[in-house]
């Protein structure tokens, strides 16, 4: 009995501030397991009370505390059987340090995400825009967010972009918005007969909801042209910029069949040789 009471104090030293035994080590591991128990039991409890869309936000979350916890875990039972835990930390200061400044992105990608997903800034199937990416937000993990782009690229977005740059959130407000298409017309133009054509043309189109009203607004008047804006309205903002290129399409065609013309920026240029001469420089000749 007495060797084994000797086994688990032996003493095994690291460095000259460091002791460790067996018992301490199985300690540690027994607090470890214990802890590992207690945030299993922890994740059933709380998963059991919430939605599938609430279990995905808070599931990463839940995984960077539980690395957490058992960091601070392990520190306390070191500092409780003997281990000197700041002489571990002034032995890797150094080394700390190289990590910290190595993994400084990835930190911050993590807070990110930890905001974003308690924040609830961006939600699973929201269609967003960043650095002037547009995408459909497939996934959202501590430290990337992973969306599909219109033409179904995946688009993985660092989650400290969200912070750090302006994001457009479409489908925040819900999956209605509006959408314009600017044009101009020459100034002869009939602008009564020209808003009952593209109101018709908006309309026709399955895509584009009829309530709220597409309206044509008369924007100004510009330096060769009439400027107007066109406002309708989608549920599906993703599908935008196919519905725009399909009326945008349709407009040129009736334009063109109502002798509407789209006026272009003219540049009138004159040689010096054929400036016409002024009686004073014909009688130099």
């Amino acid at each position: 009995m007495q060797k084994l009471v000797d086994f688990f104090n032996y003493q095994i030293r690291i460095g000259s501030d460091i002791v460790l035994t067996p018992k301490s080590i199985l300690i540690i591991l027994l607090v470890f397991f214990l802890t590992y128990l207690f945030l299993k039991l922890f994740r059933r409890v709380v998963f059991r009370t919430l939605n599938n869309d609430t279990k995905l936000k808070f599931k990463g979350i839940l995984t960077f505390f539980n690395y957490l916890i058992y960091l601070i875990v392990i520190l306390i039972t070191l500092d409780n059987v003997g281990v000197k835990v700041s002489a571990i930390f002034a032995a890797s200061a150094a080394l700390l340090v190289g990590i910290g400044l190595a993994l400084q992105t990835l930190i911050q990608d993590v807070f990110s995400g930890v905001y974003i997903l308690a924040d609830k800034t961006v939600h699973v199937g929201d269609v967003i825009q960043v650095d002037g990416q547009v995408g459909r937000v497939e996934n959202i993990t501590l430290r990337t967010t992973r969306a599909v782009t219109r033409d179904n690229k995946v688009l993985i977005i660092p989650n400290h972009k969200f912070l750090t740059s302006i994001l457009y959130n479409w489908t925040e407000n819900g999956v209605l918005t509006k959408e314009t298409i600017q044009f101009g017309v020459a100034y002869k133009t009939d602008v009564n007969l020209l808003k009952e054509a593209i109101i018709e043309i908006t309309n026709s189109h399955p895509k584009v909801l009829k309530n709220p009203a597409p309206f044509l607004l008369f924007e100004d008047f510009g330096d060769s042209a009439l400027m107007f804006q066109l406002f309708f309205s989608m549920n599906k903002s993703f599908e935008a910029n196919i519905v725009k290129s399909d009326l945008r399409f349709k407009i040129f065609e009736r334009l063109k069949v109502l002798n509407i013309e789209i006026p272009f920026p003219q540049r009138v240029v004159t040689f010096k040789n054929d400036i016409p001469k002024t009686n004073e420089e014909n009688l130099i000749d």
